[in-house]
């Protein structure tokens, strides 16, 4: 009876459905990598490209697909299929099926929205380059390392790993240099397209200066909406500029934006202060403002924390980009929330702020001296 009643006191756990909702949900984030390193397997592939021949978008199964890659022939379409399912559940290939009831297995894949920012479009452009940037060997070799940022957020992990900070380690590599232009203006591009349509704050302006402008993408096309735009700055790192292609009405200039930056009517840059601590944040914002006459602005694009987390596509882009700024860039680098940025502005001697939610990852700011 003793041995019955311990029993009977045992502490009952959570209910069978919330507790294998938990368990399953645990499983998923656990096997997550899955996910960012088969997307890198179809860039790698070309995939998306291989799909879509010129918008057909036509579905095709695993060993058509292979036959488009590989010309050649060879590799394993099943492996691929693998590869596809996995990537068709979170959205970036839709799954199309027929005589699977006669126990064969028959899929063929076409691309989703999402599968076709993959496609490299009539520029050599798509998010592919900013695919494969984040998941070169050196970078992911700091991933093991996030723990750290939070042990000792004095060196961020990409240092830990590879003894340099990204930006000095980038500067003598230059593939890597190149892998990020062209993530820069994959990214930049549809970026822009949406900010043109949405932002009249380059009328008026004359000369602008883009602040980490790379290869001067965004510059080409704010010149090409704006033509009260007369001269273009694109201000970079020497070594980034010296590969930047020429622009008519863009100049191309090397230099430190925390030493000085040149003198415009308007400073533009996107994502810069994230990569920064508050502190490196000030002095490049009082280089900006150095810069400006009196009423000049700068127009800064950021990504914006929401005071709220939620589950949101939004939301959880924001907050996953937040981490790897502090595993590559700086441990203590961060996507800021509004109230933080208004606060960074007011610290360099702006005195207005004004955010513009148009793009769903960058928000535009306007600082004015």
């Amino acid at each position: 009876m003793e041995g019955n009643n311990q029993v009977s006191h045992v502490t009952a756990g959570p209910s069978s459905s919330s507790s294998n909702e938990a368990r399953l949900a645990i499983l998923e984030l656990a096997n997550m990598i899955s996910v960012p390193m088969s997307l890198n397997a179809v860039v790698r592939l070309n995939v998306a490209d291989a799909i879509w021949q010129g918008g057909c978008n036509t579905p095709l199964s695993a060993s058509d697909i292979l036959a488009r890659v590989l010309p050649n022939g060879g590799g394993d379409a099943e492996n691929l299929q693998r590869i596809l399912r996995m990537l068709t559940s979170y959205g970036v290939f839709e799954e199309h099926l027929s005589n699977l009831d006669d126990g064969s297995d028959d899929r063929k894949f076409s691309l989703t929205p999402i599968g076709q920012t993959l496609v490299t479009d009539q520029n050599g452009l798509s998010y592919g380059p900013y695919v494969l940037q984040h998941h070169q060997d050196v970078l992911m070799g700091a991933w093991p390392m996030v723990h750290e940022a939070v042990v000792d957020s004095t060196v961020e992990p990409f240092v830990k790993a590879n003894g340099e900070p990204a930006y000095e380690y980038y500067g003598k590599k230059p593939e890597m240099n190149g892998l990020m232009q062209k993530a820069m203006s994959g990214v930049s591009v549809p970026f822009m397209k949406a900010i043109l349509d949405g932002y009249d704050g380059f009328e008026g302006v004359e000369r602008l200066v883009d602040v980490g402008g790379s290869a001067g993408d965004c510059l080409r096309m704010i010149l090409q909406k704006h033509p009260n735009v007369r001269e273009g700055i694109n201000f970079d790192l020497p070594e980034v500029v010296a590969k930047a292609p020429t622009i008519a009405g863009v100049s191309h200039v090397g230099g430190d934006m925390f030493k000085s930056i040149p003198r415009g009517d308007a400073i533009f840059f996107k994502w810069i202060l994230s990569t920064w601590t508050d502190s490196e944040c000030k002095v490049i914002l009082e280089n900006c403002y150095k810069a400006l006459p009196e009423g000049g602005k700068l127009i800064a694009c950021e990504p914006v924390l929401p005071k709220k987390s939620d589950e949101s596509h939004r939301t959880r882009a924001l907050l996953e980009n937040d981490i790897f700024v502090m595993t590559i860039y700086r441990a203590k680098g961060k996507n800021r929330s509004e109230d933080e940025l208004r606060q960074l502005g007011l610290s360099a001697g702006f005195s207005h702020f004004k955010p513009f939610y148009i793009d769903y990852f960058y928000t535009v700011i306007e600082f004015q001296k």
